[in-house]
């Protein structure tokens, strides 16, 4: 038998925070940390308190088309959300956690609501100016962090669809930058491109510029 939505429990943590007097509740996700190419891209949202779309949920469960659904839906219905992308140089210079910060960080903080609390999907961040609390599994227990890994999740994807075209032998349209074995064989036989982040590429022998 299929679960039903339960919406209210996807909201247990939002509501006991509001409870205790908080007003704008965030939540923040990162995509991206595992691929051989590609950004990490981060995403800050603020939803209302009735806030009541269905379906929300971690963005590794849904199908593309129900993140596309999704994503349309949180953006009309936010009250502020920012989208952040760290790219492969960066990443290869400061490594994937650092840089995975640096660019939550960035999402947050340019939110045009500050928000008095921001959920964060496992991590404890610096550099930012309000109270934070680390989920972990944020983005399956908590709405607004499932929220926002829903726009991260569709903002890479689009972006990656795009480097396809730039990019057509690595596949990124279908693999979107992670280490399938198609795409480990074509960057053993011709090498890595511009959007590949080199510090992740142990495997090869030598490298192509």
């Amino acid at each position: 038998m299929m679960k039903t939505y339960d919406i209210e429990k996807k909201k247990e943590i939002e509501n006991s925070l509001y409870e205790k007097g908080y007003k704008f509740i965030g939540g923040a996700d990162e995509v991206g940390r595992g691929p051989l190419a590609g950004p990490v891209v981060c995403a800050a949202v603020i939803l209302p308190k009735d806030c009541d779309i269905e379906g929300i949920d971690d963005s590794k469960k849904l199908s593309p088309k129900k993140r596309e659904e999704l994503y349309d839906k949180i953006i009309d219905k936010a009250l502020a959300y920012d989208i952040q992308f760290v790219f492969e140089d960066v990443i290869d210079e400061i490594n994937i956690l650092e840089a995975t910060k640096l660019c939550m960080a960035r999402a947050i903080n340019s939110l045009k609501i500050k928000p008095d609390i921001m959920l964060i999907d496992a991590l404890k961040l610096n550099g930012i100016s309000c109270e934070q609390k680390a989920v972990v599994h944020g983005d399956a227990l908590c709405y607004c962090i499932g929220a926002a890994s829903i726009i991260a999740k569709v903002a890479r994807d689009r972006f990656m669809d795009e480097q396809d075209k730039i990019y057509p032998e690595y596949g990124f349209k279908y693999n979107k930058g992670y280490g399938t074995k198609a795409h480990m064989d074509k960057l053993k036989e011709i090498g890595p491109c511009k959007i590949h982040r080199h510090s992740f590429l142990s495997f090869l022998d030598k490298e192509v510029s």
